[in-house]
């Protein structure tokens, strides 16, 4: 018995080493992006024109938690802003796989600010954020990102490239 359950143990291991390491690299950026992008869409009435609800958390709901202190938002609309350009840009770079441990790191600094403003959601939402945002600064966005094409362009040499254009 004990047997039998070694052998599909090794079976199954082997098939999920198989999944190409590219592709959970694209899956996570997608995890990663889509709460962010789904949050950056709110925070909008038109091209770079803040929404009502996201000027009134900035300028009074949200508070940042430092040392027992909840402290309000220093220029609360340029946070805002910026908060809603982050939510916007940095997905977007991340499913593209363009600039992806820059974007990855984007995220996490707004992970970082967003758990020192709302202290309650670290376990389901912010140490989740910010560990798919740590793997993907370190393994990069993988062989199905911008990142990696344009590698392997620059890898090339102009003749190269020449016979082989996008």
């Amino acid at each position: 018995m004990l047997q039998k359950i070694g052998s599909l143990c090794q079976a199954a291991d082997r098939l999920i080493a198989a999944i190409p390491h590219s592709i959970s690299l694209l899956v996570l950026r997608v995890a990663l992006a889509i709460p962010f992008w789904r949050s950056g869409m709110t925070k909008w009435d038109g091209f770079l024109n803040l929404s009502s609800g996201a000027r009134y958390l900035f300028e009074q709901e949200f508070k940042l938690h430092i040392f027992g202190q909840a402290i309000a938002y220093p220029f609360p609309l340029t946070a805002a802003f910026l908060a809603g350009l982050g939510e916007v840009v940095l997905p977007v770079l991340l499913v593209l796989g363009l600039g992806t441990r820059f974007a990855a790191a984007g995220i996490l600094l707004m992970t970082l600010v967003i758990q020192l403003t709302i202290p309650d959601g670290l376990i389901n939402f912010h140490l989740p954020w910010a560990a798919m945002a740590l793997a993907l600064m370190a393994f990069g966005g993988g062989r199905l990102s911008v990142d990696a094409l344009a590698m392997g362009m620059m890898r090339q040499t102009p003749a190269q490239r020449a016979l082989h254009p996008l």
